[in-house]
């Protein structure tokens, strides 16, 4: 070690010492700083000055109209530009713009061309055309300018864009609301019609099969209508008959009521004779019952004669037949009489006749004691049963026609004659229609002419609607799914809602649906700042270079003892003393002359410090052991680190060769390293890159060691060959 730190503190003394030397060295520590600095300075915010960039606009649109506005968005935005002054907008003639442009006064040119608010307002026409905004650009002028006309040229579509978006939309919401206040007000209609589409579609089975029916019973009536046009000739004859007819009839029932009157005394001796029949019935089974309840004797015993029993049963079939009949002739006259007089005694006369006839079929059985019914308890007791039916039977009818016979006079009657009275006034009725029938009939066959034409009409439309009804269902049936997908989606409110929602903030949202919301991680306050970790980088590998070039790195006073090791670490220790020297005064100023922002501003001296001594490591070796093509070896691996580092522009936008080394750069994880210190350290990163800088400080003092008493050697006689032209040192 005693050897190595000789070589370095002769250096160290041989600076201080000569002032010439001392002057020199001063220069190469402060050369790397101006570098880095000029650079930084120079990038500190380039994206805010941008308003010196001078972009020539050109107005020649021709305005139009739009529904009766007028309208010229050219000048519109010559306005907007106005009040832009991110570029320098210069608004003049197309001449003077594209001559401006070829010689360079301009970076680029807009042209709003005469068509343009003309082809904006074909937007309500059926073949709406594009508008365009013309763009010239010189691209010779400098590389990144057109990049910054172009956004500026953008922007100016992208407002023309948002303006016109957001008036079209604040349009057709103006409408839309309308339209929700419109539906808000017709949602109780317009629930109705839903529930009355579901309801039709539900009895469309149903109409079909009307629609069918309907069909047909017009070609029935159409078929009622012409037999019954066919007919009228008959109908008239038969008119003139029914008048006739219900003339006779008048008369009849003139004649019927004087028969009537005449024969009232015989209907009144029938109900008496019936009267008589009953109340003669009810003392024979009285009789007779009396008999049999007398006698003990259990023998039987003939009570009625065959021919007794055989008389009295055809009186009682006699009465019941005379009154069956008289309830008929009364029956025909009660829906005549007045209060339904006649009810009653209708009813009574039918009852009776019901009993006579129960009376005239019990009779012939009871002829003995025994009557012949086999009956369980005995034949007295079933003779006594049946005389005590008989005998009910006879008093219940007896009780009816006495009842009847006594209402004769007061109330059935009166009846009567009111019935035929109230016929004779119809029959005379119905006459005086059948002659006015007669007089209509002409009409009446002209109606049937008329309606035969019209229901052959009607049939013609029916069949149409028969046919076009499985049409009209199934769009019935298209129009119900429909309305019940659109429920599933969302409810008719929540449409209104949508609609009425304020027009002016729904043109608004969707003019701008999407604001890009900026979250900064790692902030860096300007561009400048976030350059400084490239350009102190690059500063560092330069300042070494600077170094070998002026310096050398052979020890040409050599100590006894020193060995190639000796010299190659003494040496070293010099170069890294200076190297650090530029470093500090590179970061330091970086910080406190320029201000630029670092997180963690130890940490970039430090990491700045490591970078100085890994980067000299590997400049001194190259150049130890290789010479001047060390230095050559040194300057290549410059150039490479520029543009496959990833310091300006990303790594992915390079083309592969540089993405392929790129992992395998010493800048990589420098400039990696001070970012850390810039932005705000990540650990793992951090760790990282310091580990891949001590492996290519690790391989070069390899190489260093291992190969440069060998290489030396052998490269000494090319070396002095060299040197001998006078031109290489």
């Amino acid at each position: 070690m005693k050897p190595i730190f000789a070589i370095y503190i002769k250096d160290l003394r041989g600076i201080v010492t000569n002032w010439a030397a001392a002057v020199i060295i001063g220069g190469l520590i402060i050369l790397p700083s101006l570098y880095a600095w000029f650079n930084i300075k120079a990038s500190w915010d380039p994206y805010s000055q941008t308003s010196g960039i001078r972009v020539a606009v050109v107005n020649q649109d021709a305005g139009s109209t739009l529904r009766g506005q007028s309208l010229k968005i050219g000048d519109e935005i010559i306005s907007s530009l106005r009040e832009n002054h991110n570029i320098g907008w210069i608004f003049t003639s197309e001449d003077k713009a594209m001559k401006g442009l070829k010689r360079g006064q301009y970076y680029a040119v807009i042209v709003i061309p005469d068509s343009f608010s003309a082809r904006i307002a074909s937007v309500l026409t059926p073949t709406p055309e594009k508008a365009e905004i013309l763009y010239y650009v010189n691209e010779k002028i400098n590389a990144v300018a057109p990049k910054i006309t172009a956004k500026g040229a953008s922007s100016v579509t992208s407002e023309v864009n948002r303006n016109f978006i957001k008036t079209a939309n604040g349009a057709i919401f103006s409408i839309f609301n309308q339209i929700g206040l419109e539906l808000k007000q017709e949602l109780p209609l317009i629930r109705k019609m839903k529930t009355l589409a579901l309801r039709f579609q539900e009895l469309y089975p149903e109409i079909n099969q009307a629609a069918g029916t309907a069909v047909d019973d017009l070609h029935a009536t159409q078929n009622i209508v012409g037999k019954v046009q066919n007919e009228l000739p008959h109908a008239a004859e038969l008119a003139d008959k029914g008048k006739q007819w219900a003339d006779n009839t008048s008369a009849f029932l003139n004649r019927g009521g004087e028969v009537l009157e005449t024969s009232s005394p015989i209907v009144k001796d029938t109900l008496i004779q019936l009267t008589q029949a009953a109340d003669l019935a009810s003392r024979t089974t009285g009789l007779l019952l009396a008999k049999l309840e007398q006698d003990n004797e259990d023998e039987s015993k003939e009570l009625l004669t065959p021919q007794q029993s055989e008389h009295l049963t055809q009186g009682l079939s006699v009465a019941a037949g005379m009154a069956e009949s008289l309830a008929d002739m009364l029956a025909r006259l009660e829906p005549s009489a007045p209060g339904n007089k006649l009810t009653g005694a209708v009813a009574e006369l039918r009852q009776a006749g019901g009993e006579f006839n129960q009376m005239a079929g019990l009779f012939p059985g009871v002829r003995s004691s025994a009557v012949e019914t086999g009956a369980a308890p005995g034949p007295k007791e079933a003779a006594i049963a049946a005389l005590t039916k008989l005998h009910g039977l006879a008093e219940s009818a007896a009780d009816r026609l006495n009842r009847l016979s006594g209402n004769f006079d007061n109330i059935i009657q009166p009846a009567i004659k009111s019935a035929m009275d109230t016929l004779k006034q119809e029959a005379s009725h119905a006459g005086k229609l059948l002659q006015e029938a007669t007089g209509d009939l002409p009409v009446i066959d002209k109606v049937l002419t008329d309606a035969g034409k019209g229901l052959t009409a009607a049939i013609k439309g029916a069949e149409v609607i028969r046919k076009e009804l499985p049409t009209a269902e199934k769009k019935l049936q298209e129009v119900t799914r429909r309305i019940t997908s659109l429920e599933k989606e969302g409810t008719l409110e929540d449409l209104i809602g949508l609609l009425s929602l304020d027009f002016a903030k729904e043109s608004e949202f969707f003019a701008e649906p999407v604001i890009l919301k900026e979250n900064r991680v790692f902030p860096i306050p300007n561009y400048g700042s976030a350059m400084s970790p490239f350009f102190t980088t690059l500063s560092v590998w330069v300042g070494g270079l600077l170094l070998v070039s002026m310096l050398t790195v052979e020890v040409h006073d050599r100590l006894d003892g020193i060995r190639s090791y000796h010299e190659y670490l003494g040496r070293f220790l010099t170069f890294l003393t200076l190297a650090l020297l530029q470093t500090v005064f590179t970061t330091v100023g970086d910080l406190l002359i320029l201000g630029t922002y670092a997180a963690d501003p130890i940490r970039f001296v430090l990491y700045g410090l490591l970078l100085a001594a890994v980067f000299m490591l590997i400049i001194y070796t190259l150049v130890s052991v290789f010479g001047n093509v060390g230095k050559a070896m040194a300057i290549v691996l410059l150039v490479l680190q520029l543009a496959g580092s990833g310091g300006t522009f990303p790594i992915q936008v390079t083309p592969p060769f540089f993405q392929a080394i790129y992992p395998f750069l010493p800048f990589t994880y420098g400039i990696s390293l001070m970012r850390e210190a810039v932005g705000g350290s990540v650990q793992d990163i951090v760790t990282r890159d310091i580990y891949v800088l001590l492996l290519y400080a690790g391989l070069s003092l390899a190489l260093g060691l291992g190969l440069k008493k060998s290489v030396n050697k052998a490269a000494a006689k090319w070396v002095e060959k060299a040197k001998s032209g006078h031109l290489i040192h």
